[in-house]
């Protein structure tokens, strides 16, 4: 397992991480299971865990907090989310920051993430939705620094909206945001654009997260793949998606070097660029664990492969199914 500093913090973090979401907001979800995936992370060097409290409630920063408690002895980082108070997602400019992240309202969240992770201090906490229109709210810094002065949260950080890179870059340049979570693979490119830069300008911890693209990356994936209606999955892969999505699937299928993966081609797409610190993989199963952890291994992509990817960009507006 390779690691990479996490922008200005002191933290050494894996470069794969996991990723909660799918062990209490997708179908075929075993507890038990999801345990034993996250001991094996940790037993194979991952120390970076990205969970939110709107993974089940509060069920993915249970399932998280037993796993710290059973390592009590290794340095393990978690990573949390606050959900907005108006339950919608994404952020838009006309909700008003108040109504969605009053500071009773992250406190009162802050402290149940804390006890569901049982930790007194939470390693980075995030708004789960961000609008940069929000940047000059005074209740914005005095939230976040009251958060960290009072010992509640180690470092701030936002998930910025799927496919809005560069909405975020003003809450950047405050000061007060020490790391962003934004989607980035090999369909997903835009972040490159303006917001990697950045980043690295002020030395910002990058979060990249949907590797898979909500697992059609996977490589399993066809047109005739349905899933649950209770399953995320299944409005994200609906007709207005899916044929889409394999199409270009298909088309990176021809590219795969030889003894290489989708998947592995994936994560070592992510793992390219320097100012990614690292990339969160839904890991469930032992299997997944194992392949995605040993890409960590393998390093970059050589340049003329990557070359060959970036052609593969597909730049998307947010869409009804897609939030």
């Amino acid at each position: 397992m390779n690691y990479r500093k996490f922008g200005r913090t002191a933290f050494e973090v894996s470069d794969i991480a996991h990723g909660l979401w799918g062990m209490s907001g997708w179908s075929g979800s075993n507890d038990q299971e999801s345990l034993g995936a996250l001991q094996l992370a940790v037993d194979l060097g991952c120390n970076f865990f990205d969970t939110a409290w709107a993974y089940g409630e509060g069920k993915s920063d249970g399932l998280l907090g037993e796993i710290l408690a059973r390592n009590s002895n290794k340095r393990l980082y978690a990573a949390s989310k606050i959900p907005p108070a108006n339950g919608m997602w994404p952020a838009l400019p006309r909700y008003k920051y108040s109504d969605v992240f009053s500071a009773q309202h992250v406190f009162k969240y802050a402290d149940l993430i804390r006890k569901n992770l049982r930790v007194d201090s939470i390693d980075l906490l995030q708004f789960h939705v961000w609008d940069d229109s929000w940047s000059d709210e005074p209740e914005f810094p005095s939230t976040v620094e009251k958060l960290k002065h009072e010992g509640w949260i180690r470092f701030f950080g936002l998930s910025l909206n799927r496919w809005q890179p560069e909405n975020g870059i003003k809450a950047i340049r405050t000061g007060l945001v020490d790391a962003v979570q934004v989607i980035y693979n090999i369909f997903d490119q835009a972040p490159e654009d303006e917001l990697f830069p950045v980043c690295q300008e002020l030395n910002i911890g990058v979060i990249a997260r949907v590797p898979f693209d909500e697992g059609s990356l996977g490589g399993k994936m066809t047109l005739e793949t349905r899933f649950p209606k209770d399953d995320w999955r299944s409005g994200y892969f609906g007709p207005e998606n899916l044929a889409n999505t394999i199409e270009r699937v298909d088309k990176l299928k021809k590219i795969v070097p030889p003894g290489m993966t989708l998947p592995e081609m994936a994560l070592r797409f992510i793992l390219s660029h320097p100012a990614v610190s690292t990339t969160i993989a839904g890991m469930r199963k032992p299997e997944h664990v194992r392949q995605n952890i040993a890409t960590s291994d393998a390093g970059p992509l050589d340049k003329s492969l990557l070359a060959e990817l970036k052609k593969h960009r597909w730049d998307r507006t947010p869409k009804r199914w897609s939030d």
